[in-house]
């Protein structure tokens, strides 16, 4: 067989066929290789794209299932705003700190095995919850409960990492925009499923709600099984999550990750107790605060992608500055609404900063391949081997996606604590605005002095 000559005239074996059989593993991936791309690297990547987002958006709902799930605990549950609050948080909380281990599974079992894996481990907190919701149930145990819901937090760490093997650097910030986009959108996804239980079934049956993924999740697993694929090669070099973590980028990438993508879970957990706790007149019942809840995930979810779009075009930093300078400017406006009781300018804001949070999670996390294949021209410029250096720098940038989930996610916890210290204390959740506005300026100016006055901004 002849072999075909790259685009930089070097000669290539031609892309082997896609994987048969049970195994569906790829010993030879070269997505830069624009022949190997062309000739069918391009329709496996994107077949492992779809099925990647469908796993990651059904981990998504179950992770925010105890957001809708509150809405249903009446009176005769004995749970008050603040308790409900912690019932939010605890999932966040697991869920981020899973996310570190979900990202070396991929490198350990593969991205097909641990999809099927991470997948089917969601069957856990569905069935819990289908079991012990009803009236008499103690408090501790919905704890418990709700925070066994936290491994479908672990799952975007795993798709992002196994995702960003597949594509080519210029495609990279779409690709992974479209991924956690699609996973983001399991939070409006199970919100409207609530609000369809909610006005129809009515408040008594939150059962519905956990019983409607139980079948979706099997399903998931099974697509990924027969669909997706795990890529081979040499295992991680050394122990990439340890090696970044001693690199000043993981933290200050991971604070911005904190603004963003926390500010998205965090909201997209506590709103609808935000309006039913700020807003007693305007939404007297659950359905009227489910009605509105799930918008601000839906537009967020739905613009992430965006965000990835336009870093590549325009550099993920110059995208995540006018990101973070816009979220505070909406946050003062949710905060002037809330001084005013004006309730069309408080939802006009935060569906403002769900919006932009979006655009930030996919302007945020394109800076971190561009991080490391900067660090890798510069190896190769000292005398580095270009094929180990381009190793290194997917591997420390996969174990930078991991280290910036997990964290990024700890800010959605900090936003539910600041909510419920804020009710609990005044009755009003400003000292909670002011937090998050203080939050978003520091990000700002983080980024602007570490990443735009760079000579090679990314």
């Amino acid at each position: 067989m002849n072999p075909v000559t790259s685009a930089v005239g070097r000669p290539q074996d031609p892309p082997p066929p896609a994987p048969a059989g049970r195994r569906r593993r790829i010993d030879d991936w070269r997505p830069e290789d624009p022949l190997f791309w062309e000739a069918g690297g391009a329709r496996i990547a994107r077949r492992n794209l779809v099925f990647s987002v469908l796993s990651e958006h059904i981990g998504f709902s179950v992770w925010s299932l105890w957001s809708v799930l509150i809405l249903f605990l009446g009176p005769e549950y004995g749970i008050d705003p603040a308790g409900k609050f912690l019932l939010t948080a605890v999932p966040t909380l697991v869920g981020a700190a899973l996310r570190l281990p979900y990202t070396v599974a991929v490198a350990v079992f593969g991205g097909r095995t641990w999809t099927v894996i991470s997948a089917l481990a969601l069957l856990v907190p569905t069935v819990l919850a289908a079991v012990v919701l009803e009236p008499g149930v103690t408090y501790t145990t919905l704890l418990i409960v709700a925070a066994v819901a936290g491994v479908g937090g672990g799952n975007f760490a795993s798709s992002m990492a196994n995702i960003n093997a597949f594509y080519p650097q210029h495609l990279k910030g779409r690709a992974l925009g479209v991924n956690a986009g699609g996973g983001n959108l399991g939070v409006p996804a199970v919100q409207l499923l609530g609000l369809l239980v909610l006005a129809t079934a009515g408040a008594g049956h939150p059962r519905l709600v956990v019983l409607v993924y139980i079948p979706l999740i099997v399903l998931a697993a099974l697509a990924a099984a027969l669909r997706m694929d795990n890529l081979g090669g040499p295992r991680p070099e050394g122990r990439p999550l340890r090696e970044v973590g001693r690199h000043p980028h993981a933290w200050a990438v991971s604070l911005l990750y904190i603004g963003t993508f926390g500010s998205f879970i965090g909201f997209g957990f506590a709103f609808g107790q935000v309006l039913l706790v700020q807003f007693p007149d305007d939404f007297p019942t659950p359905v009227r605060a489910a009605s509105l809840t799930f918008l601000g995930p839906l537009l967020g979810s739905l613009v992430r992608p965006l965000g990835g779009v336009l870093a590549d075009r325009w550099g993920g930093a110059r995208v995540t500055f006018w990101t973070f300078a816009a979220m505070a400017a909406s946050t003062a406006l949710v905060l002037t609404a809330s001084r005013h009781d004006s309730l069309p300018l408080f939802l006009a804001g935060f569906v403002l900063l769900f919006v932009l949070s979006g655009l930030g999670n996919g302007s945020t996390y394109k800076m971190i391949p561009a991080l490391y294949r900067a660090a890798a021209r510069r190896r190769v410029a000292a005398g580095a081997d270009p094929e180990a250096a381009q190793r290194r720098a997917h591997q420390h940038a996969n174990a930078l996606m991991g280290i910036a989930g997990a964290v990024g996610a700890l800010g959605g916890v900090l936003i539910n604590v600041a909510f419920r210290q804020a009710f609990l204390s005044g009755g009003t959740g400003e000292p909670a605005y002011l937090a998050f506005l203080a939050w978003y300026v520091l990000c700002l100016v983080v980024t602007w002095a570490v990443y735009l006055r760079r000579a090679d901004p990314v």
